[in-house]
This record gives C-alpha cells, structure tokens and sequence, in this order.
C-alpha cells in the first residue's frame, strides 16, 4: 500500500490508497466528478436542481422519484416546503454537513446516519441528475467517472479546515472573487445568510462554525489556497487532496 506526501490545512499529511466499508455514525468527505472535466453545471437551473435533488434524497424513504415529485408540485402549484414534507418519511440516509457544487464535479460532506446510507444516497442523486441532464441537454450516456471518492473525516480539526477547503473551492477555480458570492455551496447557509426553507446542513453537533469568526477563517486562506492549488497543477497534474485517503504523519 503506497504512500504519497499532501498538505491539507497547513499539515503534511500520508495519503493511503485504499478502500473501507462507510460507517454509520462516521464523517466523510465525498468527491465526484464528471466524464473527462466535461461542464455539467452551467447555469442557476442546473445548480438548484442538484440542490433540490441533494435535499430530497437524504431520507431513508421517498414517495416516488424527484423528477415525479417536481412535476406533481408544479401541477399541484403547493409551496415547496409543504409537498416535501408530505412526500418523505422513515429516518435519514445521510446528514449533510457541508456541500459544493462545481462545474464539473461535486463535494460533500456526509454523516452516515444509515447502514449504506451515503452509497444508497449518492447513487440515487448522480442517477437521478444524469437522467434530468441527458433529458436537457439531449444527450445519452453515463455523466459521472465512475464511483465517487471519499475520505474518512477523523478529527474536528480536519472537519473544520476541509468545510473551508471546499467553501473556497470556487475562488481558488477564479469563479467568484469571495465565497459568498458562489451560490451553489453552503458557505452561505454557515454565515445564517439564507433563508430558514433554503437550509439542509446539519453540523451543530460536529462544529463550531459560523458568523464573522468563521468567515475570516475562510478568507484568510484564499491567496495560500490559490497558490497550492497552482504548485499541485503544476507538480501533480491532477484534482487536489480531497478524494483521497489521509492520516497524520508524524511530528518527529
């Protein structure tokens, strides 16, 4: 089993390849991307399906698929809140505790609160945005590059440093100037800057997160993120740490 070196919050880290069985009860940061970098997210409508997918499918039990659901609301012209309400029950797959959505690929971080539960959660919304997208844009085949990538969240400290990791994943990509300005993260929803009907993170039992001291803690990483995400582009050739796995090296 190989090792390589990575920095991840201002820490040198081993990376080690291979594969665990997902906990119930565990944190894991969860990566996945489209075919070849192709852009699966170009506009609002694209951004707020997959949140609207993300929010739908972390329960246990579905009354039918989103794509069904949606139409029923709009026929229906119900608030949103209400129909979704009525339509879930049984306990939760996953917890979200932090997400953003790129152009070409997606981060989440999940708390298992099912056996199986992040594995039945992620196939269900990467099946149900590549039907809504192939339906769209007219295309057909696969959309995602096989299966997603996680990495086992093991101290709160890590917790902590890889929200702003992926918080400020659309800066150092030069999409937005700040955080704040990306809508299709949670960074907003830790600031209390959305409206309660809009929030589908859960992390006030894993961190102390949020308001004007979690904010600076965010932006004062953004030119030393952009800086390693160059020296990696250039030294590495491929996407950042995050899909990997990690433990601490040691300090002597």
């Amino acid at each position: 089993m190989g090792k390589t070196s990575h920095i991840v919050g201002g820490k040198w880290y081993n990376e080690i390849m291979r594969k665990d069985l997902l906990v119930t009860g565990e944190v894991y940061h969860i990566y996945t991307k489209s075919i070849a970098g192709f852009k699966i997210f170009s506009n609002n409508s694209d951004y707020l399906r997959m949140f609207n997918v993300i929010r739908y499918y972390k329960r246990e039990k579905t009354a039918m698929k989103f794509s069904d659901f949606i139409r029923i609301a709009q026929y229906k012209k119900e608030k949103w809140l209400d129909t979704f309400i009525e339509s879930h029950s049984g306990n939760k797959l996953v917890e979200i505790v932090a997400y953003c959505i790129m152009p070409t690929h997606l981060h989440l971080i999940l708390k298992q609160t099912e056996e199986n539960g992040i594995s039945t959660f992620m196939r269900y919304i990467l099946n149900s945005y590549a039907r809504y997208f192939n339906v769209k844009y007219k295309r057909k085949g696969p959309l995602w590059e096989g299966r997603f990538k996680n990495l086992l969240v093991k101290a709160d400290e890590q917790l902590l440093h890889l929200t702003r990791y992926i918080h400020l994943n659309p800066v150092t990509a030069y999409l937005v100037d700040k955080p704040e300005e990306w809508i299709a993260s949670s960074y907003r929803e830790y600031l209390s800057d959305v409206d309660n009907k809009d929030k589908i993170c859960e992390y006030s039992d894993l961190l102390e997160a949020g308001g004007v001291s979690y904010k600076d803690f965010v932006e004062d990483q953004i030119s030393y993120q952009r800086e390693l995400a160059q020296i990696k582009e250039v030294l590495f050739k491929e996407p950042d740490f995050p899909h990997r796995k990690w433990e601490k090296l040691p300090t002597s």
